[in-house]
């Protein structure tokens, strides 16, 4: 796994007034499936979801102890998912979810560390990975 982070997903309990927040700060979101919320933030990515479904994709329990943030890290391919789900595994990591095709028409899987942090490992096919390591909303092109 590439020392990289593509994504940090906030879970939030008012999608509407979390989306209203960021762009009243100035940021505008851009073109995402219902239900989230992508604005691109430099090299990487910043999602707002609704917390509860985010516990769930998450696999982790909420009772009061995790954030409600699962960072993400975007590979090129579904095949390197599953390769960082085994790596995570044989380091000592839980696999709480599977590499699996998800609803957005990506494939997607979730390892929690052993501190109990989880990481979504995705393949976004709508996305671009750049030579840098950069995350890109859109095919990269503008």
């Amino acid at each position: 796994m590439e020392q990289r982070l593509s994504v940090v997903t906030l879970g939030v309990r008012d999608l509407d007034r979390a989306t209203a927040f960021y762009r009243a700060m100035g940021w505008e979101p851009a073109a995402s499936p219902e239900g989230v919320v992508f604005f691109q933030a430099g090299g990487m990515v910043l999602a707002l979801w609704e917390r509860a479904a985010l516990e769930v994709d998450s696999c982790v329990e909420d009772s009061g102890g995790w954030g409600g943030v699962t960072p993400a890290h975007n590979v090129a391919s579904r095949d390197e998912v599953d390769e960082i789900l085994e790596q995570a595994q044989a380091a000592g990591g839980t696999i709480g979810r599977r590499g699996a095709g998800t609803f957005w028409g990506g494939y997607s899987g979730v390892f929690i560390d052993p501190e109990g942090h989880p990481w979504e490992i995705a393949h976004n096919p709508f996305w671009t990975i750049t030579e840098d390591g950069a995350t890109v909303l859109g095919d990269g092109k503008g």
